[in-house]
């Protein structure tokens, strides 16, 4: 009998790429949290010279999104996540070795091109190589990583938070994950070429490996905007759900998680402890929630859903917040030693209630780094302050009568609960969904510059968010603010259901021919077949 290699085993392999992948995104995002304090007091940063040190990150990330769809597109997916992880490396040496702000700076500049980059190719690459059944999960598993991610940084910001420089172990945690992800890549093949070229790997795409030859189309970037195969519809979905994914507010929401905790009677660091590990915990179980149903109820299913809870929710925060007046949120660690003007022990690494180190905001994306709760000081007067101006923003409590101390109470706890479902609807709707559908919808010869143009407008649109929450929060109040953001949530569920179409069950080759063809139905996955549309199998021939 001829003995022959087994290949390996590609499905775990995948899903270690996407998970590890998903991981260090989140854990990069998500160690500033517990490095900004310490940063703050071995270097005395002010207010100024932290906001620039958070938002270095999402520079670096704009940086990748406007050049790495061109690097992916040329040199590979494969080749792209590996030199990301170089990139990575050396930022993450950078970091722990910085001896001054620049040093801090840069290397955060170049960490966030490397986990943008990153990010970009993971998605793509996953979703070549794998077929129709498994696309949702795995690609999914990539938002499942980002949240387990931001769990293990504040984990071990938790373990060294008393350790001599331990911010430089923070940062330098983030190349394991890099690692391990880069060690599964070299078992892998290149891309959908490849494993179209080996019969052995072709069970894995199900037999729907894109054709081998020269008869490819070529695409140019300002295809995306032309009416050529539909290249303009799919540049429409691509914007719209990036959008309204940062404009539905989630970053911000977050911002007061720890105020809203706190507002329920848990103070001071049991408060930070539950706003994170609490949310995380959601977070974790609701993208869980979205693998498990992403290939089943379908793509729109959960958008829609989401998207629905998403507007209720934050509603329901915006209209409590009018009865309950509540805290201006965290605020800028503007001195050295704040812990002990604040009245807290030294060594205790935390903030009193809302003046916590900044919360990273993620949108699992994923993608939705942030200028953090370290904004431009805008001084919040304290209520003891005879003196202090009224603060119209966080205080717009309705006429009447004050409500009793019960009624205060289940107030406060609907907030809360209302917290619990918007963080949720995110994290099995805009979080995962959106990423899976832009990996889905372009043609594989522009997929990397598609991907990393509409990358672009999430991350411009996350910093003009964070940019303007203090100011819209001083016009119009924390209350509208919050009320705006669910206005927003109901316009994109509209965007959802006329624009988003179902993708579930079919392979890219079959996504494209409907594009081309524009005749998606506007209905949920199971009833798309019964619309009129039928879809034809794309042969596939395999070199031998």
């Amino acid at each position: 009998m001829k003995a022959y290699s087994r290949p390996p085993p590609l499905l775990p392999l995948c899903a270690s790429v996407s998970l590890l992948g998903g991981l260090t995104f989140g854990y990069e995002l998500a160690v500033i949290s517990g490095a900004l304090l310490p940063l703050q007091l071995d270097f005395g940063l002010s207010c100024l010279e932290q906001e620039f040190l958070v938002g270095s990150l999402l520079l670096g990330a704009l940086l990748a999104s406007l050049v790495g769809g061109f690097l992916i597109d040329c040199y590979g997916r494969k080749q792209a996540i590996l030199g990301s992880n170089l990139v990575l490396l050396a930022g993450s040496l950078t970091l722990g070795l910085a001896g001054s702000l620049t040093w801090l700076v840069l290397g955060r500049s170049v960490v966030g091109f490397a986990i943008s980059l990153s990010s970009m190719a993971c998605c793509i690459y996953v979703s070549e190589l794998v077929g129709p059944r498994q696309r949702g999960v795995l690609v999914s598993l990539y938002e499942a990583g980002i949240t387990v991610g931001i769990l293990l940084s504040y984990a071990l910001n938790y373990a060294l938070a008393g350790t001599p420089w331990g911010w430089r172990h923070m940062f330098g945690w983030a190349t394991a994950p890099a690692l391990l992800q880069s060690l599964s890549l070299l078992f892998l093949p290149a891309g959908a070429d490849e494993t179209a070229a080996h019969k052995d790997l072709i069970p894995l795409q199900g037999g729907e490996a894109p054709k081998l030859g020269l008869g490819r189309p070529r695409y140019s970037f300002l295809d995306l905007f032309r009416a050529r195969d539909n290249m303009r519809g799919r540049t429409t979905v691509g914007l719209g759900l990036v959008l309204f994914q940062q404009l539905t507010g989630q970053p911000n929401v977050l911002c007061y998680a720890s105020t809203i905790f706190s507002s329920v009677g848990f103070h001071g660091g049991s408060s930070a402890m539950l706003a994170s590990v609490g949310l995380g915990a959601v977070k974790v179980a609701a993208t869980l929630t979205a693998m498990g149903l992403v290939d089943r109820a379908g793509r729109r299913a959960l958008l829609l859903a989401g998207c629905a809870f998403m507007a209720l929710s934050v509603s329901g925060i915006g209209l409590v917040s009018f009865a309950v007046p509540m805290d201006s949120g965290p605020s800028c660690l503007a001195v050295p030693n704040a812990t002990g003007q604040m009245g807290l022990p030294e060594d205790s690494g935390l903030l009193r209630d809302s003046s916590l180190p900044p919360m990273p905001r993620t949108n699992e994306d994923q993608r939705e780094p942030i200028l953090s709760t370290v904004k431009k000081t805008k001084p919040h007067p304290r209520s003891g302050d005879p003196s202090a101006p009224p603060q119209p923003a966080l205080s717009s409590a309705l006429p009447g009568p004050p409500l009793p101390a019960q009624g205060h109470a289940l107030l406060r706890w609907t907030a809360l609960l209302c917290l619990m479902v918007f963080v949720s609807a995110f994290s099995f709707g805009f979080g995962p969904v959106t990423w899976l559908v832009l990996s889905e919808i372009y043609p594989v010869e522009i997929r990397g510059r598609a991907f990393a143009f509409c990358n672009s407008f999430n991350w411009a649109a996350n910093l003009f968010i964070s940019l303007s929450f203090l100011d819209l929060i001083g016009t119009i109040g924390l209350s509208w603010t919050f009320l705006l953001y669910g206005l927003t949530a109901v316009l994109g569920l509209g965007f959802i259901y006329f624009f988003v179409p179902e993708t579930k069950g079919q392979s890219l080759a079959e996504i494209d021919q409907q594009f081309q063809k524009r005749r998606f139905a506007l209905s949920f996955g199971h009833r798309q077949n019964s619309t009129g549309i039928q879809y034809s199998r794309i042969e596939v021939s395999a070199a031998s």
